[in-house]
């Protein structure tokens, strides 16, 4: 018996719906990156994004930027088919004054996600900072602490790193304590990067902690860890 072309098509078609196509667009929806924001840390512009927790596999990331206002995205080579959260973008985004966006789309089992856009984010302004690294000696005048402020991800043509400072205006806070209680506290400001205290207590044990504060944000660093003397 002879089955009519008309059927047969009708049978292909409702054989093609019983399907779980890889492309469909439930696929397509689900896989789509989330959350995809900016965290910023001492000029470290790294974009992160959220992987959806119905989504069984391990989807590959494929990110894109570009400055405000311009039409055309740029692909960041060194994002392309990644299987982590996240991509460190602060070569690209070296234009501090510039506002910039970033997308990323998702591919699992062949299927494309939409591209997940990010908050548009200026560095300058948003970039949070670290404490600064606390070294300190003792000499017959007293405590003599050095600070080394945090450096950013930029170098200069020597290839030496560009300290934090040299882009935002920095203030450095300098504790002192004693058995836990604050005993002095000391402002640096500017290139200034050292203190001498003085006047303190013989065969007494002092900790030194220092944070970064940047000015023009009101923003300001958590504290470094403690590094302790004994007077002699």
């Amino acid at each position: 018996m002879t089955i009519p072309a008309a059927l047969l098509l009708l049978c292909n078609v409702t054989f093609s719906w019983g399907l779980e196509i890889p492309g469909s667009a439930d696929l397509r929806e689900d896989v789509a990156p989330q959350e995809v924001h900016f965290e910023s840390l001492d000029y470290r512009n790294v974009l992160r994004w959220e992987h959806h927790g119905q989504v069984h596999g391990n989807p590959q990331y494929f990110v894109q930027y570009k400055i405000y206002g311009e039409k055309h995205w740029t692909n960041a080579t060194h994002c392309q088919g990644i299987r982590e959260l996240h991509c460190d973008l602060s070569q690209e985004m070296s234009e501090l004054r510039e506002w910039y966006y970033a997308r990323v789309q998702a591919v699992l089992h062949g299927a494309q996600s939409s591209w997940t856009l990010s908050p548009r984010f200026n560095s300058h302004w948003e970039t949070s900072v670290s404490p600064p690294k606390v070294k300190m000696h003792v000499t017959e005048q007293g405590i003599m602490v050095q600070l080394r402020p945090p450096s950013s991800p930029y170098r200069r043509r020597n290839g030496s790193r560009i300290a934090v400072r040299k882009l935002q205006r920095l203030l450095y806070r300098v504790y002192l304590t004693h058995n836990g209680i604050v005993q002095e506290q000391h402002d640096l400001e500017g290139c200034v990067r050292k203190v001498l205290i003085t006047d303190l207590k013989r065969r007494t044990t002092y900790c030194l902690q220092a944070e970064t504060h940047i000015l023009l944000l009101g923003r300001r660093s958590g504290k470094s860890q403690a590094v302790c003397v004994t007077t002699p």
